[in-house]
């Protein structure tokens, strides 16, 4: 498996920094978490920098998905803003979240989902770098937590997808979501299997031998000591 980590653990600090630590504990890739503070670093330490760089869309208070239209609005064009960015970079892969709705019943969260679906089909439109779509976990305001929405996404807009194993365990269905056509890459995570908690693989109830169906992985913690953790127990899978 090729293994990376997110900046989520390092969030803010300095890029040359999480680069260089990156190579020192040989990792090939870094996902960029590009919340609103990251832009106010307006520096291009990652283009070139010799490592397989993916980003991770903005997600506080964003809802591609949203029935308002102005929230919805805004939030693609946050994502077509982040797409201009990792074309700076040169980065692969933007992963996106879906959105959610603040009611879930069946004709408004059809109608979220036809939302979610004509925005990711703007971005994809308004963008030059490979747009992601995660699986959500198991909460009934997130779309994309069942595998056929997830499905429906990816097969009206032509998008990739990113898996998460930890949502997928929430849900029970991470099996299904490995199976998936035209998977960039996944998140690595453990939990409880009922709380998306991020914590170390091997912490939870996951079940590791399902990494082994996995070609590209970005752990996915808050913590960079639990990241080494988790790049050790891949390792000895």
């Amino acid at each position: 498996m090729i293994i990376g980590f997110t900046t989520l653990a390092l969030f803010m600090k300095d890029h040359n920094h999480i680069i260089n630590l990156a190579k020192k504990h040989d990792f090939e890739m870094i996902e960029i978490l590009a919340e609103e503070p990251f832009y106010t670093k307006d520096n291009l330490e990652f283009k070139d920098c010799g490592l397989d760089i993916r980003m991770h869309a903005a997600t506080v208070d964003i809802n591609i998905a949203s029935i308002n239209s102005g929230i919805r609005d805004e939030s693609v064009r946050q994502m077509i803003f982040c797409g201009e960015y990792a074309e700076k970079i040169g980065a692969k892969t933007i992963t996106v979240h879906p959105g959610k709705i603040g009611r879930n019943e069946p004709r408004l969260r059809n109608w979220a989902l036809e939302m979610a679906i004509e925005s990711v089909g703007k971005i994809i439109d308004n963008t030059n770098v490979e747009i992601s779509v995660e699986n959500m976990p198991v909460r009934e305001a997130f779309l994309a937590n069942k595998v056929e929405e997830l499905e429906r996404i990816q097969e009206e807009t032509g998008c990739s997808l990113t898996i998460d194993t930890g949502h997928g365990n929430t849900c029970g269905n991470l099996e299904e979501m490995l199976e998936l056509k035209n998977i960039s890459y996944c998140h690595l995570n453990d939990n409880n299997g009922i709380k998306d908690q991020h914590i170390t693989l091997g912490e939870g109830t996951l079940d590791l031998e399902l990494l082994k169906k996995i070609d590209i992985g970005i752990i996915e913690l808050n913590n960079f000591n639990n990241i080494l953790k988790s790049k050790e127990v891949i390792e000895n899978l």
